[in-house]
């Protein structure tokens, strides 16, 4: 059997067939793609879990006290929200929308963590009427609307507050939360989170657990985890001498990273669960706290490497001496990632995946935008009209953060898993798209 080039990229059970095709879970890529059209994601249910399972077993081997809950930003789905349950994941959510699709198929409430930066009163109300674990408080403004809304349901809303601990993870400048100036959180720095601190523990309808950070995403790098984890530890023992303040709970956040380039991997869950839970320890130790519940937030690092954008090669314009632009139907409408990140992906052929991969192309969108560009530079067969290109690590944040650009419907999701395929989501309609005009 060949070999899959970019494997370390694919979902685990992707491999190449007798067809010579893409195979993922089971399930040739070209027979899906001729069943459900292109663009198309594919995401392989082997992988999610074994992301689950790698995450919680790395760090619940180090720290029994842990509790990994995915940030279902990256991508939120009923049929997910269910598998994420049954390998005994819980679920962040930021919108009502999010805390909907938990909703939708039961999730536990108490597994279950509300963030934002701007939650709205109904936001909060569909919350706390859920029964929601937990609320992470990033405004004053929130600590008086949540006190506003627990009241009269004579519950104590549970929360932890964001600080902000002032340090760079060096992503992204439009991922990176964990700096001085961002929209996100208490700044520890300014005296803010101090108050925020002596505010939350005077509310009598709130009850402060712990508190959050989050330094942004994807962080390849494991050393501002321990900086971060010290600073954050040294604020808490004097929030616990100052105020009073019980350390039950405390959440570095999330930001793992994915691999979408075989040159820059990241991290295995290992390696992060040994940076954190060492550092944690060393805190509780310097301060004299007891290990406290560890909350982890994956996102990408879950479902990133389980997705696979397929699409149809059309037009193809060869610039001798500059640039080959091999167009395809699907573009930023569907991953506005490289347009407003500077996002690198990798990209193969489905249909030829045993072609040698050697012509230096670039994958451009159909969006009526120059900066609609998937890919550029990447090896693939020559390309032809009609190919099939498949792009690894797809799963996080592309489907969430697409549009419907330029009226484009946004695409159909399946899932698979040992040789079938369910559909998860149907391509949308023109009707959709219309539905909620008025003529």
């Amino acid at each position: 059997m060949s070999k899959l080039p970019g494997a370390e990229l694919f979902p685990i059970t992707a491999r190449v067939n007798a067809e010579r095709h893409l195979e993922i879970g089971g399930c040739d890529a070209v027979d899906l793609a001729t069943e459900h059209g292109t663009p198309l994601y594919v995401y392989d249910e082997a992988t999610v879990r074994a992301m689950c399972r790698a995450f919680k077993g790395a760090f619940s081997d180090l720290y029994p006290k842990v509790h990994v809950a995915y940030s279902s930003k990256a991508f939120a789905n009923p049929v997910l929200a269910r598998l994420l349950h049954e390998e005994g994941i819980g679920m962040d959510v930021v919108s009502g929308g999010e805390l909907a699709v938990a909703r939708a198929v039961g999730f536990p409430a108490a597994e279950l963590n509300f963030h934002g930066n701007n939650k709205s009163r109904s936001d909060l109300t569909e919350a706390v009427d859920y029964g929601i674990g937990r609320i992470t408080v990033d405004s004053f403004h929130e600590l008086d609307l949540l006190d506003e809304v627990a009241r009269p349901k004579g519950r104590r809303q549970k929360i932890l507050l964001r600080v902000s601990p002032s340090i760079d993870a060096h992503t992204h400048r439009l991922t990176t939360t964990g700096i001085l100036d961002t929209k996100f959180g208490f700044s520890i720095e300014t005296g803010a989170a101090d108050e925020a601190v002596k505010q939350a523990m005077a509310r009598k309808n709130l009850e402060l657990t712990g508190l959050h950070f989050h330094l942004g995403s994807p962080i390849f790098e494991l050393e501002p985890y321990e900086e971060a984890i010290r600073y954050v530890m040294e604020f808490a023992a004097r929030m616990r001498d100052r105020h009073g303040l019980r350390l039950a709970d405390f959440s570095p956040g999330g930001g793992f990273a994915a691999g979408y380039v075989a040159d820059r991997l990241p991290p295995s869950p290992g390696d992060y669960a040994r940076t954190i839970v060492t550092a944690l320890r060393a805190g509780c130790d310097a301060h004299g706290f007891d290990e406290p519940n560890l909350i982890v937030e994956p996102g990408r690092a879950l479902v990133a490497r389980a997705g696979v954008a397929i699409y149809t090669v059309g037009a193809i314009k060869d610039i001798p001496g500059v640039r080959k632009y091999v167009s395809v139907d699907g573009g930023m409408g569907d991953n506005i990632r490289p347009a407003i990140y500077g996002s690198k992906y990798s990209a193969y052929s489905a249909s030829r995946i045993t072609d040698a991969h050697d012509d230096t192309v670039t994958i451009a969108g159909w969006y009526c935008e120059s900066g609609d560009i998937l890919a550029r530079d990447v090896k693939l067969p020559s390309p032809r009209p009609g190919d099939l290109l498949a792009m690894p690590a797809s799963g996080a944040y592309q489907v969430p953060m697409s549009s419907n650009y330029n009226m484009a419907r946004r695409p159909p999701i399946v899932i698979v898993a040992d040789g079938k395929a369910r559909l998860i989501r149907r391509r949308e309609t023109y009707d959709d798209l219309l539905a909620t005009s008025r003529v």
